[in-house]
């Protein structure tokens, strides 16, 4: 370690313990940090290169478990960790080693790269008694450093977009990938957060019609050694060691005003900012990671340990930890970083990655359990969109429909019924039409309506849209374990070739399929989610867990051609038609029976006869085809608006089958016509036709969706 300097670099005072973390008030900065069982604390200070340690200042102030004080002439750029003395006794928890240096939990910034090696770790590596020996070698040569920060930006006029939940379409995106290859963002500004604010991104954005933004991890994380090792790195940033910090390998110019920037540009187009987040754990792992931050500052209050053997850990999140949001403290930190991201970053939501850990007590999953009671009660975090991975890996941890009222929760029913009742299999559409509809059987027992269901088919976690209809099987060889990773339950089908193919006709059903993927879903009533890149077809090449990948295997490419710019067009279609009519987006679930005023049932379901479905119907395993009527006289009592909400009425076609089905058009309601907006099995999804007489058999292709609209007396 470099010799450290003699020389105080200014005066000390003794600041204090609020706020936590670096804050640099104009003239000064305070440090604090907590650590209940701590014994002593050392704020380490370091040269520009983050190389030398200057200074080691021993923080003599403690004010209800938190260490502080007050350096007058320190500035914003000064770089820092901590040191925490205390006891090495695993066995009751504790892992206090004060040769490890340690990032501040509340920095703003942390910048520099991750040289692993043995040093990083607690223990001697390899020796007989594991985790419980001691490793004396210094870590700081080859650890990041915390960046005291000016938060001093000009937000101007800044708002945030508030875009009701019945109205909200949600893109899922990872920050490197998505601009990573764009041939009209600067090269210095790829893979950024100012690559995402760039015009040409943003007009994307704009013309394909979605509303929420919602960004893969950004929260800084670490690429886990084992991957180092393999040439890899971790690409979706599921492994957070700094919660208030934005990842820097994201930052093409600074970190904190690069993504305040971006979100003004964002918010500028009316397009909102979710942030995927990653409370759940830390980038630490179990008792033979590293220690980085947590586990040397104060592991006994940090993480949840086996209460039976404080030196192993609770982990229902597979990845060998949990934070212990039962401590105050730790609920706290996650608190204060949600109000950060909102307050200070002007993000407009989040989406809590396996959600189920949070809500956790002693017991088990509690839906008043204490994190879920304070965000909801809390002024701010209550009014921005929450959504919930609902599960995690511990018994008990599949909790779809049952996060409380306020919160929207990933749908994985939706997604396994869309995919295996596109694929052909047989008994669903029973299932099918829940889902469709809402999920009521999952949603309306606590009061809550059809826009608690995020309705997904596609996620960063799996098949792209294009891979969905073109493997039977994962592909992972690339990841270095031998395909053994990643989901081998897919519900996917190739359409008759593995991969790629020069095949006309497989590669024409495949984009049907795709067709009727993109607006099953954007039919359905709930919150739409799309996987960013879907709209043109992006590839994995079959790998549906490409964590690693930062490479072209997980980059969008941008390359433009007929078949890209046809499903991209029929994409902008499917989102317009679902923002024009409210009828798809419903703020409470179907009646089944007549409503507002209208003498017909507010949905109808059909057979292929036009003839109202028996329940016997429903039972038939070799059902695969069902119509649906909706009546748009029946929408405005349902929806209670202030102000009379009316739209035509609709019919929808499926037919899962592979050959034609001939549909007799309905004469509900009175409509004597139909029109048709469009069908999949058509190129572009374009209209077979202006106008239909109801009574009249329509040529319902196989495997194709039908949309059809009342026609208007004088068409």
């Amino acid at each position: 370690m470099s010799k450290i300097s003699s020389q105080p670099v200014g005066a000390v005072w003794p600041g204090g313990p609020y706020p936590q973390g670096a804050t640099w008030d104009g003239r000064g900065v305070n440090f604090a940090l907590f650590s209940e069982h701590a014994e002593r604390v050392h704020l380490c200070l370091f040269d520009d290169t983050g190389r030398r340690e200057i200074q080691r200042i021993e923080l003599k102030e403690r004010t209800e478990q938190v260490w502080h004080c007050y350096l007058p002439e320190a500035r914003p750029g000064l770089l820092y960790g901590y040191r925490v003395h205390g006891p090495y006794q695993p066995e009751r928890g504790h892992r206090f080693n004060s040769h490890k240096l340690l990032l501040d939990p509340y920095a703003r910034e942390i910048t520099g790269a991750m040289r692993w090696s043995d040093a990083h770790y607690g223990y001697l590596i390899g020796h007989r008694r594991d985790d419980l020996s001691f490793d004396r070698r210094e870590s700081a040569r080859g650890m990041p450093k915390c960046r005291v920060i000016d938060s001093a930006f000009s937000w101007g006029d800044d708002r945030r977009p508030l875009i009701p939940w019945r109205d909200t379409v949600i893109y899922e995106m990872h920050v490197r990938g998505y601009t990573k290859l764009h041939p009209h963002v600067p090269p210095a500004l790829r893979g950024s957060f100012a690559g995402l604010s760039c015009p040409p991104v943003i007009e994307h954005l704009k013309m394909l019609g979605v509303t929420s933004i919602e960004l893969l991890p950004i929260h800084a994380f670490v690429d886990d050694r084992t991957l180092i090792e393999r040439g890899l790195k971790n690409y979706w940033g599921y492994n957070s060691i700094g919660f208030f910090a934005p990842e820097q390998r994201y930052c093409a110019t600074d970190g904190a005003g690069e993504f305040k920037t971006m979100v003004k540009a964002l918010h500028q187009a009316g397009l909102e900012v979710i942030l995927d987040v990653v409370y759940n754990h830390t980038a630490e792992g179990n008792e033979r990671g590293p220690t980085l931050s947590f586990r040397g500052i104060d592991n006994a209050t940090y993480y949840r340990l086996n209460p039976e053997d404080p030196r192993y850990y609770v982990d229902y999140t597979g990845c060998g930890n949990m934070l212990n949001l039962l401590n105050p403290r730790v609920l706290q930190l996650v608190m204060d970083s949600l109000r950060y991201w909102v307050q200070e970053m002007h993000v407009d939501g989040f989406r809590f990655d396996l959600a189920t850990a949070l809500g956790r007590e002693a017991q088990g999953y509690d839906p008043s359990g204490s994190f879920l009671d304070v965000l909801r009660q809390d002024p701010v975090l209550s009014q921005v969109k929450l959504i919930a991975e609902p599960w995690d890996l511990g018994n008990g941890g599949y909790q779809v429909g049952n996060f409380p009222v306020g919160w929207r929760e990933w749908n994985d029913q939706y997604r396994d019924v869309m995919r295996a009742y596109w694929k052909g299999d047989g008994g669903l559409i029973g299932d099918f039409a829940r889902r469709l509809t809402g999920s009521s059987d999952i949603y309306a027992g606590n009061g809550r309506g059809p826009t608690a269901t995020v309705n997904f088919v596609t996620a960063h976690d799996g098949f792209t849209l294009n891979d969905l209809v073109s493997y039977n099987d994962k592909h992972n060889e690339a990841n270095g374990e031998e395909n053994r990773d990643g989901n081998n339950n897919n519900l996917s089908w190739n359409c008759g070739a593995e991969g790629d193919t020069p095949e006309p006709a497989i590669n024409a059903l495949r984009e049907k399929q795709k067709r009727n993927l993109l607006a099953t879903l954007l039919l359905s009533q709930g919150v739409p989610m799309l996987q960013a890149g879907d709209e043109v077809g992006r590839t994995q090449l079959g790998n549906n867990n490409a964590y690693c990948q930062d490479n072209d295997i997980s980059w969008l490419d941008w390359t433009d051609d007929d078949s890209r710019r046809s499903l991209f067009e029929f994409t902008t279609r499917m989102i317009a038609l679902r923002h024009a009519h409210p009828i798809f987006r419903r703020r409470n679930f179907f009646l089944g029976e007549p409503a507002g005023g209208s003498a017909t049932k507010d949905i109808i379901w059909l057979k292929p006869d036009g003839v109202e479905m028996t329940p016997e119907e429903w039972a038939k395993d070799f059902a695969r085809c069902l119509g649906v009527y909706l009546a748009g006289d029946a929408l405005a009592q349902n929806d209670r608006m202030a102000r009379p909400v009316h739209d035509a009425s609709f019919l929808l076609l499926f037919n899962a089958h592979h050959d034609e089905i001939p549909f007799t058009l309905p004469a509900t309601g009175g409509i004597t016509a139909w029109e048709v907006q469009f069908d999949t099995a058509l190129e572009n999804g374009a209209p077979a036709a202006t106008k239909t007489s109801a009574g009249v058999e329509y040529p319902l292709q196989g495997r194709s969706l039908v949309l059809m609209i009342q026609a208007r007396a004088n068409s």
